[in-house]
């Protein structure tokens, strides 16, 4: 039997006093309706209806560029109503034929895992719930029974006190088959407290049909809540970041501190990888076996090879470092480049759409942008490649074992022959044959007695 699943996001978030949509909020970089859409798509889903209200511009249209798939759907809901009739906005498009999962898009954090088993444990006359057993169940909705059978679900404002001290709450998050929730939301009434029509009403139909209702539980209380408030938000932040963290440590990676790394996508790792405090993941990251991260390094859709050393407060984006390389400190590998193998670069190096050849180093305070620099290659202190005239860029090309002095400027678009040498303090804008030495400076002059300015 197919699989759709609805997931609510039309909440406005008030209390996140933010213009943008709530479930449009992020963890670890990417929208909390995504890491549920992302959940959906994991278990198979055919179907993803996004019921949204406010801010319903925004959010299709990032969720239409963040997400697209033709199992996407979005489904308005102009009043808010309360949660029922949020779920039935998507009911003309559900199959009386097919089962039908509940979600929340501020809800991110539920495990696969987790949903895997609610699905599983769904009777094949029934439906099926996850509950969550918390110590202070306090606005949450109380999961009633009657000899160990679920009959139904209380809200918090419409409970009698004898069932406020149930600790097994409702999370929201519900397995149907369609017809039968279909069928359950067109019965539903607002004669409650809140004037509105609560999904959660719903168990009771079931019940009153002699539906048998299971229930599968989450590990822990994180996976069940949301973000109404930053507060909120951040927490939930720091408990996806530190079960990363665990995973990355169970994958064999050693974490200097597992509560000081941010993983923004997805971090994919070899044997025996060190990773130091206060360093960045964003997007794809591959780091090989081996691997040394220094402290406080932003790392972006990189491939960083086995036995290479990222030093600290060094900023890769976009680039590959070959096998036994080492970048840093304080480097920037911006988009484009390439290290190949045992190259170098030490501190303040800028590397930009630049391949540095095997065994080559700019030990520091380097400049190298559109280059392609051969094997063996020895880039002086203060070189720079200008290449960039204002309007258009040039390439700067060094052959095999070349030596530029310190503090010279390559002038593209330019090229220095193998084993070609240039003199400290050059200018170079004309093009240097194999094994000659070029220096280009102006005539020194020295001042016999020159006076010092003096300050007025």
């Amino acid at each position: 039997m197919s699989l759709s699943v609805v997931i609510l996001a039309a909440g406005k978030g008030t209390r996140m006093r933010s213009s943008l949509p709530k479930v449009l909020h992020a963890i670890a970089d990417k929208p909390m309706v995504s890491h549920v859409i992302d959940s959906a798509r994991q278990l198979g889903a055919v179907n993803i209806y996004v019921v949204y209200g406010f801010g319903g511009e925004v959010l299709k249209a990032t969720l239409t560029s963040e997400n697209f798939g033709d199992d996407l759907t979005f489904i308005e809901q102009k009043e808010q109503l309360g949660t029922g009739h949020a779920v039935d906005q998507a009911s003309p498009y559900l199959k009386e034929d097919e089962d039908v999962l509940v979600l929340y898009g501020d809800v991110p954090l539920t495990k696969v895992s987790t949903l895997e088993s609610l699905l599983k444990v769904k009777p094949e006359n029934g439906m099926s719930l996850l509950t969550v057993h918390l110590a202070n169940p306090t606005g949450y909705g109380r999961i009633v029974r009657t000899d160990g059978e679920v009959v139904g679900i209380i809200e918090q404002k419409d409970a009698a006190p004898e069932q406020l001290l149930i600790n097994e709450a409702n999370t929201g998050i519900l397995y149907a088959y369609g017809g039968d929730l279909k069928r359950w939301l067109s019965g539903l009434s607002n004669d409650n407290a809140q004037g509105e029509y609560y999904l959660t009403d719903i168990i009771a139909s079931a019940h009153s049909e002699g539906k048998t209702i299971a229930t599968a539980h989450p590990e822990t209380e994180i996976e069940v809540e949301g973000a109404n408030n930053r507060v909120q938000l951040a927490a939930l932040e720091r408990a996806y970041q530190a079960r990363l963290a665990e995973q990355l440590m169970i994958d064999g990676a050693s974490l200097r501190d597992p509560a000081r790394i941010d993983i923004r996508g997805s971090l994919t790792i070899g044997s025996e990888v060190s990773i130091d405090v206060n360093c960045i993941f964003e997007g794809s990251v591959i780091l090989g076996s081996n691997v040394k991260i220094g402290a406080n390094c932003i790392l972006k859709n990189c491939n960083i090879s086995d036995n290479a050393e990222i030093k600290p407060n060094s900023i890769i984006e976009e680039a590959n470092i070959g096998e036994n390389c080492s970048a840093g400190p304080f480097a920037r590998i911006r988009p484009g480049s390439v290290m190949n193998k045992d190259s170098h670069v030490g501190n303040f190096v800028e590397m930009k759409k630049t391949t540095l050849g095997e065994g080559s180093k700019a030990g520091h305070l380097t400049y190298l942008g559109d280059a392609l620099i051969g094997q063996n290659v020895n880039v002086g202190a203060g070189t720079i490649t200008c290449n960039y005239d204002g309007v258009n860029k040039f390439k700067t090309v060094i052959d095999d074992n070349a030596f530029i002095g310190s503090n010279s400027s390559l002038v593209a678009p330019v090229s220095i022959g193998a084993s070609a040498t240039i003199g400290a303090g050059s200018v170079i804008a004309k093009n240097v044959e194999q094994e000659d030495l070029a220096v280009a400076r102006g005539k020194q002059r020295n001042i016999k007695n020159w006076a010092r300015p003096t300050k007025n």
